[in-house]
């Protein structure tokens, strides 16, 4: 039997609630079951970040998940995923998934994709980095997470904010093994 294509979304509470968002829109037309799990603190991030409202939010995935329903179908490792991205990812978030503290459904997912064997992509949001950050992100790259800044590149020559945003975001999601078009490259 052939695994269903899904994946799961999770946005913390660090700043840029767009990366998130700009996921949910490129993951949109493919062929892909988008399950979302947002935290608290990107509840009010959201609100503070952009005009989107929580169901703008909501319609843009295919499966909501509450924060905190830890009997989601995402919180067992029985429930087929191509993986998780947690774009952006709080360092609270990023120490939770380190020392495998499941408190809430977005941690207990990254958790459970982890112990799974799955590709988990992070896309930590803090600066400068403290001794205990760099030590939980070493700590996911041990167990086989990705951690990945979404730090801009400017050989495609962006000249939008959005732009960059989307090479980020395109760029974490080749990392999930999604195909996304028009994502540029460097030398294609």
């Amino acid at each position: 039997m052939v695994a269903p294509k899904r994946i799961i979304v999770g946005i913390s509470g660090a700043t840029g609630f767009q990366y998130g968002i700009c996921a949910l829109q490129l993951l949109r037309p493919l062929d892909i079951e988008v399950h979302l799990v947002v935290s608290e603190g990107a509840e009010r991030t959201r609100e503070l970040e952009t005009e989107y409202s929580r169901s703008d939010v909501d319609a843009l995935a295919d499966v909501v998940h509450p924060v905190s329903e830890l009997g989601a179908s995402i919180a067992s490792g029985s429930f087929r995923t191509m993986g998780m991205l947690i774009a952006p990812c709080s360092m609270r978030t990023l120490a939770a998934v380190a020392h495998a503290s499941g408190d809430n459904l977005l941690t207990r997912a990254a958790d459970v994709v982890l112990k799974d064997r799955r590709r988990l992509v992070l896309m930590t949001r803090e600066t400068p980095l403290s001794m205990a950050h760099i030590r939980n992100m070493q700590l996911v790259t041990e167990m086989g997470g990705i951690i990945m800044p979404p730090v801009p590149a400017f050989y495609h020559r962006p000249q939008t904010v959005d732009d960059i945003v989307r090479h980020s975001v395109g760029r974490a999601l080749d990392l999930l093994g999604c195909d996304l078009e028009n994502l540029p490259r460097w030398g294609e």
